[in-house]
Formats: C-alpha cells, sequence, structure tokens
C-alpha cells in the first residue's frame, strides 16, 4: 500500500536527495564547440560505463546509485555500473514524482553526482571556461528539471567558485529561473582560492543574502579529507562503510570555521545547511566550542557578537536520516528550528525503501510541534519552498 504524503498529517521534505544524470545532459544542450568536451558516458576497457571530460578526464561511475531499475537496492556497492541498471527515479522528472509517492515524500531538495557535491570535480579540469560551460550547463538541465517537478522537485545548482564574478552571475541568474539554493565547496583552500571567510567571497555571500539563498555545503564538497582518515588494507564493502563515516566528520570544521571565523556576524541574514553529515554529534562540537570560548578566546573576540550556540541556532543548519538517538536527544540542544531530515536516495546510505517505517520509527516519539518543524516547516523556510504543487 502506497503511504501517504505525510506523518500525522504533516507534509513530508527531503532535503537530501541526488541526480544521477542522465547520460546526454550536457552533450544535448552544451555549444557546438564544447560537445566533445563536456561530460559523456563511455565505457571503460572492462565494459563499465563511466563519465569523461574534455577526452580524457575520468570523472568516475554512474551517479553513485545503487537502487536498481526492478525498484531492488544493491547492497555493500558504491555504484551500479551501467546506467540501464538503475532506476529511472534517479534520473528523470516523471519517475521520480511516482517514486515520492510511493515514499511518502511530499517535496525533495536534489543535489549533483558528476560534478561533485560542490562543483569540486570540475577543479581537475584546466581550462576555466569549460568548466563554466560546464556549470551552466547543469543548472540549465535543473532549471528544466525543476519546472517538470510540479512544485514538487527543487534541485540545487552548481557555482563556478573558481571565477568569483561568473559565480555571482551564475547565481543571479539561476535565483531569476526559481531555483531555490546553491551548493557550494567548503574547501576552496584545497584548489589555491582563500578560506571562506576572507573577503575574496563577499561578492559571494552578499548576493546570497540579498537574495535570500541559503548556502548548502553536502559533505564531500571539497578534498578527501574523508579518505585521508582511513587505514590501508579495507575490501571495497568496509572502504564504503569507512569513507561514509569519515565524511560526517569532515563537517565539523566547516561548522567550526563558519562560527569561529565572525562570518556569520558578517552575514547576519545568510542561512548556511550542512548537508547529509547527521547531527548527534554536533552538540558535543558545540559544547566544546563554548568551553573554548571563555577558556581560550577571552579578549579575542573581535566580530563575535554572539556565542557559537546562539550563531548555530541563528543561521546553521543540519540534516539526519538513519539516526535515532540524534533525533529524540540532540535536537533539543541544537534548536527544533535547526533540524531537517533526508533520505539521501539513490545513494549507498539511503532511507530506501522503508522510508515511511523509518521516519515513524524516529519521529513518532517527537512531540508533535517539534516532528512539524523536522519533516517540513524548517525546510519550507529556509529553502522558501511553495506549497506541494503550486509552481516550480
Amino acid at each position: 500500500m502506497t503511504p501517504p504524503l505525510t506523518v500525522h498529517g504533516v507534509p513530508v521534505i527531503d532535503i537530501d536527495s541526488h541526480y544521477t544524470e542522465p547520460p546526454e545532459l550536457w552533450t544535448s544542450r552544451a555549444p557546438a564547440a564544447y560537445k566533445d568536451r563536456v561530460p559523456q558516458v563511455v565505457r571503460d576497457e572492462e565494459g563499465r560505463e563511466r563519465w569523461v571530460v574534455d577526452g580524457d578526464v575520468d570523472f568516475g561511475p554512474m551517479g553513485f546509485t545503487v537502487v536498481k531499475k526492478d525498484g531492488e537496492k544493491a547492497y555493500g556497492m558504491i555504484s551500479l555500473t551501467d546506467f540501464d541498471e538503475m532506476s529511472d527515479a534517479a534520473s528523470y522528472p516523471e519517475p521520480r514524482l511516482d517514486l515520492l509517492d510511493r515514499l511518502g515524500i511530499s517535496q525533495q531538495i536534489i543535489y549533483p553526482n558528476v560534478a561533485g557535491f560542490g562543483s569540486n570535480r570540475f577543479m581537475s579540469l584546466e581550462d576555466s571556461e569549460l568548466r563554466n560551460i560546464c556549470a551552466r550547463v547543469y543548472n540549465d538541465a535543473i532549471i528544466d528539471l525543476q519546472a517538470a517537478g510540479n512544485g514538487r522537485l527543487f534541485p540545487q545548482a552548481l557555482t563556478p567558485f573558481w571565477d568569483i564574478d561568473e559565480c555571482v552571475r551564475e547565481v543571479r541568474r539561476v535565483k531569476d529561473a526559481g531555483i531555490t539554493g546553491i551548493t557550494m565547496t567548503d574547501t576552496p583552500e584545497a584548489f589555491e582560492l582563500p578560506h571562506l571567510h576572507d573577503p575574496h567571497w563577499d561578492p559571494l555571500w552578499s548576493t546570497c543574502q540579498e537574495m535570500g539563498i541559503p548556502v548548502n555545503f553536502h559533505v564531500g564538497s571539497g578534498n578527501n579529507l574523508g579518505g585521508q582518515m582511513i587505514w590501508d588494507g579495507y575490501g571495497p564493502q568496509r572502504f564504503l562503510a569507512t569513507i561514509s563515516v569519515s565524511l560526517f566528520m569532515v563537517q565539523c570544521k566547516t561548522i567550526m570555521n563558519l562560527i569561529f571565523s565572525g562570518l556569520l556576524d558578517r552575514y547576519p541574514n545568510l542561512n548556511f545547511v550542512s548537508v547529509e553529515s547527521g547531527i548527534g554529534w554536533i552538540p558535543f562540537l558545540l559544547e566544546a566550542m563554548e568551553w573554548q570560548y571563555d577558556e581560550t578566546i577571552p579578549t579575542e573576540r573581535e566580530g563575535l557578537s554572539l556565542r557559537p550556540k546562539e550563531y548555530f541556532k541563528r543561521q546553521v543548519y543540519a540534516s539526519f536520516w538513519f539516526e535515532q538517538w540524534g533525533p529524540l536527544h540532540a535536537i533539543e540542544e541544537l534548536g527544533e528550528d535547526n533540524v531537517m531530515f533526508e533520505t539521501d536516495f539513490p545513494h549507498p546510505t539511503c532511507l530506501y525503501p522503508e522510508t515511511h517505517t523509518r521516519i515513524s520509527k524516529t519521529l513518532d516519539q517527537l512531540d508533535p510541534t517539534v516532528r512539524r518543524k523536522v519533516l517540513h516547516d524548517t525546510a519550507a523556510r529556509v529553502y522558501n519552498l511553495p506549497p506541494v504543487g503550486q509552481g516550480g
């Protein structure tokens, strides 16, 4: 039986899912001079499909997708290796909407795959204009995807962060087209660019604040710090488990620096979202920051008008999916207005296929007002979403 699109009458918003980009996404939209250089699908020597860019730059498998065409889930895999094996719901709007109905999801925020989760993989391309075109073409595609989503699908835009002027232009363009947020690398210093609190980024932050655009930091959107945490010798399944856990912890760096750098003081109306990183560890991080604020920063508080927890509650948001301890114990500490729900469809650790069962098991114990905020109200406010069915 298909579950309802509500839990106890609350429409469910999933703030983290992914777009397994169709093989023709870039080649069908790129300028003629770039059709052979933009991302496209080839088969390697073993017959597996892979993305390549600019002729021979390997961008990896087809979207870290583990949900099969027949609806089954491939456990223990980083990705299926052939596009024809994958669920059409990973790539196309009508099957995705059917899937949301089956899972009991009202609306969904969607992130990329091929470009990395913050445009970061495009930095392996030497040609800056090729990078710009790759980002613009992706954003053109998601504008179409959102329009086909009947007010239920809300993909987040790529930012060409390597060119601050182009970045600002693209943010304005996608916002004017109705896109509700952007995804940004959390580690520009890995690409020889300034840290995020440097004045270099002020045009981007001021534009996002002016236009009411949330900035998403999705795990894996920068350099491979998660990989540096893993010991040698693991098989593919143990590697997948270890890298998945380690990526959550990398977000500690992002939240800590957002708060201690003074960036949030300079842009007090700009919202930042920590995506696909869980919430159970954040109370300890904030408690440690509060302790250090008092113990080791007695006088060096320029640009810090609030305490760490106050900054978090004003401007930082986080999401969970499989956790139980975090939603039941951490929400009060983080703030009931700062936590949202996600599924991570169609990635290896996604809540599929028993999404509603998991929601009920975890959230039925929450106060109804808190449950409504977590499942719907906070996401609707942060991403400025319309009621279901009212525009895209």
